[in-house]
């Protein structure tokens, strides 16, 4: 049976939901319902509220009692505020998946970097996304610390939707670059590498966001 035929229906619900927000296919300051999102998701009520209610933690969504769900608005200024939030936990995940890293969590790690070379390669934005997902949870695993990756997650998903909103043309490579080289150090068991190609990659991310602030 596929994989994604076992996962729980409010997971798949919470994955789908987030994908259409950080894709902009759910447009930032619209507004929807619950009964919309069920019919768009063919899910039931329970996962779907589910998920909901996990969106609404994340900030991506606001629920508005008899007024509907607001999906969360895009201010250019708000990704450096996403990335100076980010900062200090991708390091501490970073260093730590280089210290705990498993046979495991090596497999997912050669997966996803696997998916964002083809990504590159066929230069597919949306398959882009899902490869820099796997390969946020695969650091998450290997880092053995729920804490920051449960801090991080919300933070990697609203620094993904900036991203597409905001990208160039080049970022697909350099985005690759910068997690290739991470994923290496953290293989390689070098904590302070890690750290630093994961420092480094916020600052790539910093310098595109403050431009896009000032345009």
């Amino acid at each position: 049976m596929p994989a994604e035929k076992l996962e729980p229906a409010a997971m798949r619900a919470y994955h789908e939901l987030e994908r259409l927000i950080v894709t902009l296919e759910l447009a930032p300051g619209s507004i929807a319902t619950e009964g919309s999102l069920i019919e768009l998701l063919s899910l039931g009520r329970t996962p779907v509220r589910e998920a909901i209610q996990r969106l609404a933690w994340e900030g991506l969504v606001e629920i508005r009692p008899r007024a509907g769900l607001a999906i969360a608005s895009l201010h250019a200024g708000d990704w450096l505020r996403v990335i100076d939030a980010r900062r200090g936990v991708e390091t501490l995940l970073a260093r730590s998946a280089a210290r705990f890293v498993t046979r495991d969590a090596v497999d997912h790690f050669h997966d996803a970097a696997l998916a964002v070379q083809k990504a590159v390669i066929a230069n597919d934005v949306q398959a882009f996304l899902a490869a820099d997902k796997a390969l946020d949870a695969a650091l998450a695993v290997a880092a053995d610390n729920q804490f920051a990756s449960r801090l991080a997650a919300p933070l990697q998903a609203h620094g993904r939707r900036f991203w597409f909103r905001y990208r160039r043309e080049t970022d697909l490579a350099a985005l690759a670059e910068y997690r290739v080289a991470l994923i290496r150090s953290v293989l390689d068991n070098d904590e302070d590498a890690a750290a630093a190609d994961a420092d480094r990659l916020m600052t790539m991310l910093r310098v595109h966001a403050e431009a896009t602030a000032t345009r």
